[in-house]
């Protein structure tokens, strides 16, 4: 049954595209696809160093994203690969998914440094290392592995990261 609903969708397609007599010509490419008004926007990153752990925040207009963390062993920006200049021996790489850090026109919306060295105990480096293809990516870098906890916080909404570090250090 689902097989012929299928066909029947397909020819329904066909017919009305001939009815259209809508051509391409040679070469031409069709326009990207509009961004979604939902898809959420990164505006912005910052930090703050507390008395034992940093905070990284990514906030974010419109609804939060799904997101992931991952201890990676460098940062490369997407789409290109190369190599994020931060300094470090660790790194995390938060993905938000489906998200933008450009508006409609391709004007960035996130506001802040897109590469900064930073001297707090745990938090040594962020970078915007991705806003590709409805992913956007945040590096983050450590001298120490970082062990952390992740909050979704909403009105506004925002990602943090708390990354702990021993008592007593200054930030």
């Amino acid at each position: 049954m689902h097989h012929r609903h299928t066909l029947a969708a397909v020819a329904a397609g066909i017919l009305l595209t001939a009815g259209t007599g809508a051509t391409l010509p040679a070469g031409a490419a069709a326009a990207p696809a509009p961004r979604s008004p939902a898809t959420a926007l990164v505006v912005g990153t910052r930090w703050s160093g507390h008395t034992t752990f940093d905070r990284l925040v990514i906030d974010v207009r419109g609804k939060l994203p799904p997101v992931t963390v991952h201890q990676v062993r460098s940062l490369r920006y997407d789409p290109s690969g190369k190599m994020v200049p931060l300094p470090g021996k660790y790194f995390l790489e938060i993905r938000l998914s489906p998200a933008a850090a450009h508006d409609g026109a391709g004007r960035s919306v996130h506001h802040g440094p897109r590469l900064v060295r930073i001297a707090l105990p745990a938090l040594k480096g962020v970078a915007l290392t991705g806003d590709f293809e409805g992913v956007v990516t945040v590096g983050a870098a450590f001298d120490t592995a970082p062990a952390f906890k992740t909050l979704r916080l909403h009105a506004p909404e925002r990602f943090v990261v708390d990354i702990a570090h021993p008592v007593g250090c200054r930030g």
